[in-house]
């Protein structure tokens, strides 16, 4: 008889099938109904129209809302964010390091699916996006000419060092821990349990059947608002880029809240019409085009800027990093009062929120492409792969920005955080290109990941499916391009256009950070029940129960044997002959 735990069955190919031995169903299998959730579609449709219409109708009010919630949120749960950032990256290592880690995202014979070279390159380019060309010069930058309070002079040799290290702190291993977390959730409901590929379907093992009624619903509209606010404020950074890049080449004099719109407007557009013409290969290809052109890029930098100052930041970086950690992770406002509590939300707790906001969309994207290796096989990869692309990344463009900062060009003093980034390629040959590079990679990145969080969200909005249809695709991508500019509007425009992508990341990724402690939690205890675990305690068991009775009877002069009655064995378990040389078992050995 199948073993039914908390509603769901174990792995429930046939009647007969004992736990220990199940293997996995198909992916999605178990799922239930296809087709347009109306319910969590309708809900966040409805919410989130009304969020862009208030923002559009009064943007003013909005923004004041908007600073009086995090100001509640940073007040009552920065901590929080704090807390289940350092705790996400203890849980994956705990994973990936115990017993578990031999688990497979798949059957147990199961190969993986790509191969690992494909697999990292994948990996790689999950890696890379708007966020690291908006801040791969600003915020190294930033924390040399202005280091967390309390810390370091800023300017001086050990800013350096605590730039780097505070950097590596926000894009290593903290943020690929968050990931990790949804990653191996889903990846395993999939293809080990044969779930559909929802939030809500990953609390199988803590709300049983109920993952299909109102709180399922909850949890999945959460993850929807997490991923529209999360990929709103990286469209928001691109256009804040792209708008920069615009003015410094001379084709507009201001680039104001209405070219801003425009901008986002544009590439709306685009994303729009390559989402119609069925043009995804296109789309993916010109992607591929765009880890090319960074690469090129930041080798660029690398050879005409301060190259051996870069290679020494490396390791000096690593080393940094680890030495910082501690501290690094237990900044809160207790530490350093009002001035640490607004460090705090313009960097680390905005970090934390809007990696979590990034989840459902990350973590999709890299479940999907790790089917077949194991928890340890993942975590390794997901931590070490982009953290690695973040070092070189930033120690490339951090190193460069900071050289020229010390030799006497003000970057940081003469331009916006958006605009640093030219301002550093202002001080190369062949400004004018590289800012046209820039500006082209901003744009692509801009349409490649409204795309991909679109189908995640359209995967959400239709019961997990896989390819969701294209009109929910394109609502939620013209959707995703409003509340960006919304977004933009509530900080006011100018220099606080940044503040308002920020604060309204760190709201809405609120309520998702405990759906994301949830999810934790049904993991651990969906492991426990793994026909790899079950296995190993129902063996461990009887081999010491089968030792025990033979010391007792014959000391240290026994013998184990198994022997196949077929009275009390498995019906799903064939009779292994015996070996005609077989040696019997001692008198009052225990027989199986």
């Amino acid at each position: 008889m199948a073993i039914d735990i908390d509603g769901q069955h174990v792995f429930p190919d046939h009647e007969n099938e004992h736990p220990a031995l199940a293997t996995p169903p198909p992916p999605g299998s178990r799922s239930h109904g296809s087709g347009l959730d109306r319910v969590v579609f309708g809900v966040t449709a409805v919410i989130a129209v009304a969020f862009v219409v208030w923002g559009f109708a009064d943007s003013g009010s909005l923004g004041t809302a908007s600073d009086s919630a995090l100001s509640w949120v940073e007040t009552n749960t920065g901590w929080l964010f704090v807390l289940l950032a350092s705790g996400f990256v203890v849980f994956v290592l705990w994973l990936a390091a115990g017993r578990y880690g031999r688990i497979p995202l798949g059957a147990d014979d199961e190969q993986p699916e790509f191969r690992t070279v494909s697999w990292v390159a994948m990996m790689f380019s999950a890696g890379m996006g708007i966020g690291l060309m908006f801040y791969g010069v600003s915020e190294p930058l930033s924390h040399f000419t202005a280091p967390p309070p309390g810390t370091v002079e800023a300017g001086s040799s050990q800013a350096l060092e605590t730039a780097m290290a505070t950097t590596l702190f926000h894009w290593t291993l903290h943020p690929w821990a968050i990931y990790a977390v949804v990653g191996i959730a889903i990846a395993y409901g999939t293809f080990r349990r044969g779930r559909s590929q929802l939030i809500s379907s990953a609390f199988a093992p803590l709300l049983g059947r109920r993952t299909e009624g109102p709180i399922g619903k909850t949890i999945d509209s959460l993850a929807i608002f997490a991923t529209l606010f999360g990929s709103a404020a990286s469209l928001g950074l691109g256009a804040l880029q792209i708008g920069s890049g615009v003015r410094i080449l001379g084709w507009m004099d201001q680039t104001g809240n209405g070219v801003l719109v425009g901008v986002i407007a544009i590439l709306t557009a685009a994303f729009v019409a390559s989402a119609v013409s069925g043009v995804a290969k296109g789309i993916q290809w010109l992607s591929n085009i765009n880890m090319v052109l960074a690469v090129v890029l930041a080798v660029f930098v690398f050879v005409v800027g301060p190259t051996v100052l870069i290679l020494n930041l490396v390791p000096t970086a690593i080393g940094d990093y680890f030495r910082d950690l501690a501290s690094m992770a237990a900044r809160t406002e207790a530490s350093g009062g009002d001035a640490m509590a607004k460090w705090l939300s313009g960097w680390t707790v905005f970090y934390w929120a809007w990696w979590i906001s990034w989840t459902p969309f990350v973590g999709m994207f890299i479940a999907r492409i790790s089917r077949g290796r194991t928890i340890r096989q993942f975590v390794t990869g997901v931590l070490l792969v982009p953290s690695m692309v973040s070092l070189v990344w930033f120690c490339v463009f951090g190193g460069a920005a900071i050289d020229t900062q010390r030799n006497g060009v003000d970057i940081a003093g003469q331009s916006t955080s958006e605009g640093q980034l030219f301002g550093l390629l202002d001080q190369l040959p062949l400004a004018s290109v590289t800012t046209i590079l820039v500006v082209v990679l901003v744009a692509i990145f801009f349409v490649s990941g409204a795309d991909a969080a679109s189908i995640v969200m359209g995967t959400l909005s239709e019961r997990g499916a896989i390819a969701p249809k294209k009109p929910t695709v394109i609502f939620w991508g013209v959707l995703t391009g409003a509340v960006a500019a919304v977004m933009l509007l509530a900080g006011g425009g100018g220099a606080e256009a940044l503040q308002g992508l920020q604060n309204l990341t760190i709201v809405a990724a609120l309520p998702f950070a405990l759906v994301m402690v949830g999810l934790a939690v049904a993991l651990a205890k969906d492991l426990r029940t793994d026909p790899l675990m079950l296995r190993r305690e129902i063996g461990t068991e009887a081999v010491e129960n089968a030792v025990i009775e033979g010391v007792s009877a014959h000391g240290d002069d026994f013998a184990l044997v198994v022997t196949g009655n077929g009275h009390d064995k498995h019906p799903d378990v064939p009779e292994s002959p015996q070996p005609q040389d077989a040696v019997p078992a001692p008198k009052g050995a225990p027989q199986e």
